[in-house]
């Protein structure tokens, strides 16, 4: 598995498991490759079965989370254990639903895209249906993805901005800190220190917006007083095209999420 899915998926079994969406020892996953990741599912009970189709067997809800480059041969391999009972969930990144349902014949899929701070329960996930998937089917995968952060239901049309967006916006975000936490260094604050306060300066800021509904522009102007430090802040980011600098990285890499799906 690739590093990204497997963890994805860890992070789903230890989410739902702490939660009590599903209890651990109702979760099955095939042997891995690396040691340490057979022993992540084994230490939150989870049960390690000797092969893909035994997991498929045993299982009614049927996580893909490996490497894009062998989702097909996957499927491929599983495709006469999926009956009509069975829902595929697919996490593997950049693989469409038309050639989910076509390397596995089957017509219950779900693909979702999260992101990496479902590593720390706060995904921002978003998942579309397949032609048979059902209300009930969506449900219980939304159940499934609440337990590590936040869950929206989109038409795939728009899962190319997404990867744009929620993908690889965690990127831009952690760029973000640290060129606030350089700055805090070099207005005289320790490393450390500056470090701590820009991290939680953005988590403080996120909770806000979502938290009081509040538009982000409205919560800016309560914070810039005339004449004021804030807003002195502020017009050097306009200077140097913060805003517009933001909206075309989430344009670029949309735009090459498009062009990688299509080579």
């Amino acid at each position: 598995m690739s590093d990204p899915a497997c963890w994805v998926f860890n992070s789903i079994a230890r989410g739902v498991a702490a939660s009590g969406v599903l209890p651990a020892t109702a979760i099955r996953t095939a042997p891995h490759r690396r040691p340490e990741r057979a022993e992540a599912f084994s230490s939150i009970g989870a049960h390690i079965l000797e092969t893909n189709a035994q997991v498929v067997d045993d299982s009614d809800v049927i996580v893909i989370s490996v490497k894009p480059q062998i989702v097909r041969q996957v499927l491929v391999e599983l495709k006469p254990l999926l009956s009509e009972e069975k829902l595929l969930v697919s996490i593997a990144a950049g693989i469409k639903m038309e050639d989910l349902q076509g390397w596995s014949g089957h017509r219950r899929v779900i693909r979702v895209m999260p992101n990496t701070p479902s590593a720390v329960g706060q995904a921002a996930s978003v998942m579309c249906l397949g032609e048979m998937a059902t209300e009930n089917d969506e449900n219980r995968v939304r159940s499934l993805f609440s337990a590590i952060g936040k869950v929206w239901t989109a038409e795939e049309k728009y899962f190319d901005a997404v990867t744009g967006l929620s993908g690889s916006g965690p990127a831009y975000i952690f760029l973000a800190i640290e060129a606030m936490a350089d700055g805090g260094v070099a207005a005289g604050l320790p490393r450390d220190l500056a470090l701590g306060l820009a991290s939680q300066t953005v988590l403080g800021a996120a909770t806000m917006v979502n938290q009081t509904g509040k538009h982000p522009g409205q919560l800016k102007d309560m914070v810039t007083s005339p004449a004021g430090t804030t807003i002195t802040g502020i017009q050097e980011l306009e200077k140097g095209a913060f805003r517009g600098t933001l909206i075309n990285a989430v344009v670029a890499a949309t735009k090459r999420c498009r062009e990688l799906s299509q080579s």
